[in-house]
This record gives C-alpha cells, sequence and structure tokens, in this order.
C-alpha cells in the first residue's frame, strides 16, 4: 500500500498502478472493513479502480493515526460486510440498441453473433462507480474486443446503453454525453435516488448479461416502468 494525502481531510491508499483485479479485491476488503469498524475520525470511504479513498475529520484524528489503523486493519481477519452480488442483466442486442455494434464488429474482425457471444459470455468485475451516480466501471473485457474510445463522443446517450471501451464495460444509468461503444441495452434502472440503496451495483460485484429479444426488452420495460420487475441475483462465491 502508499498513503498520498487529498488535501487536508481525505487519504489515498494506493494497490496498484493498473486495473488488476487482485488488487480490487483487496480495495473492496479493506472498504468493508472500515466501513463495519471505522477508525476514530473517519467520514467515509471511497473505493477506485487502483486505490480507497479514506475521508476524515483532521479535528478528531491525524494522517499517522489513520495509516498506522488501516495499516492494521488490512491484515486483520475479515469481519464480514454485505457479501458481494452476482447479477444477471438482460440485454438486447438489436441494432435499434446497438448503434456502435456494426463498427465494433468490423474492428475486431468479428462476425456480429461472434461479438455479441463473446462480450455475454464474461463475468465481469465491478470495480468502482463514478462518472454519473450508479455508473459501475466493470472488467475484464474479452481482449478480441477492447477498442479506444470513439474519436467523437456522443452529446446524448440513452439510459440503459450497454458500452465498451479498453477493457472495461459498463451501464449507463441516466442519459448523458459519452464516448464508449454502444453494443446493446437493458430496460433495467440502475441508479434510482429514492430506492435504498440507490446504486443497484456495488464494487466487488459480479455481473454477467444475458441476450434477450426485443419483445423480452419490451415487456421488462413495462414491468420496470410499473416497479413490479426485479433484477435476478444471488450472492458471489
Amino acid at each position: 500500500m502508499r498513503f498520498l494525502s487529498s488535501g487536508d481531510t481525505a487519504l489515498i491508499v494506493e494497490f496498484a498502478d493498473n486495473i488488476d483485479r487482485a488488487a480490487s479485491a483487496r480495495i473492496v476488503r479493506l472498504a468493508s472493513t472500515l466501513a463495519v469498524a471505522p477508525p476514530p475520525g473517519m467520514i467515509e470511504v471511497v473505493p477506485t479502480i487502483r486505490s480507497l479513498m479514506v475521508v476524515y475529520d483532521p479535528t478528531r484524528t491525524r494522517r499517522g493515526e489513520l495509516e498506522a489503523a488501516i495499516g492494521a486493519l488490512e491484515t486483520a481477519p475479515d469481519v464480514g460486510g454485505a457479501p458481494a452480488r452476482r447479477w444477471t442483466i438482460p440485454v438486447s442486442y438489436a441494432d435499434e440498441h446497438a448503434p456502435d455494434l456494426p463498427h465494433v464488429a468490423a474492428e475486431t474482425r468479428l462476425s456480429r453473433e461472434d461479438t455479441i457471444a463473446r462480450h455475454a459470455g464474461a463475468t465481469y468485475h465491478v470495480y468502482m462507480l463514478g462518472f454519473l451516480p450508479g455508473f459501475a466501471y466493470m472488467g475484464d473485457l474479452d481482449a478480441a474486443l477492447r477498442l479506444p474510445r470513439r474519436r467523437n463522443p456522443r452529446t446524448r446517450v440513452p439510459a440503459g446503453s450497454i458500452a465498451i471501451a479498453q477493457q472495461l464495460t459498463a451501464i449507463y444509468p441516466a442519459e448523458s454525453p459519452g464516448g464508449w461503444h454502444l453494443i446493446g441495452r437493458t430496460p433495467v434502472r440502475f441508479f434510482d435516488p429514492g430506492a435504498d440503496p440507490p446504486a443497484v451495483l456495488t464494487p466487488g460485484d459480479q455481473v454477467r448479461f444475458a441476450p434477450i429479444s426485443n419483445a423480452e426488452y419490451r415487456k421488462i420495460a413495462v414491468a420496470v416502468a410499473a416497479r413490479s420487475y426485479r433484477l435476478s441475483s444471488e450472492v458471489a462465491g
């Protein structure tokens, strides 16, 4: 671990220099441990792809004290916390929901069907939430599908869009600008400020995408609007 100051009210705990699942597992574990047994003066923790931000009250603790407490907790027995979930997310890869799928297939020299199969055939790890509330950065994308971001970002990406860029995939929880390649869409909502918790996914969760037809998409969208749809999940092993 490497400790860095972020102003006078936050401490950054770095675990890696790149995107790495083993490092992410340590970040998620430490975040969970700190949430269950917070050191004096700690306010909150924010997991990121390769580090953990620990926000604290400088009138109640000092950086050195916090570093010592975190160092001890990082090697302490797991104290539990909310278990990671494995989610199965329905996705339509139909042309109307996947404007960049032909381009991705052409650039990767894969067929449309193989592109979909490779994307839907992986189990993804949620590294962090960021950019938008509930926007989950997930990896690791099949090596054959990895492309740089679009040269010209869109000003409007529909909510529920499934996107890929470099080694990551993501779901846009709300309409926003975006520069990732759009290869599908889910009718499920992934951020609801009135829900508890408001974001469906959390760092450490696992995700699989299940291809669905247009008819299934419309049926689920109606259920989501009526708040009668429940996304499938189980405790991750």
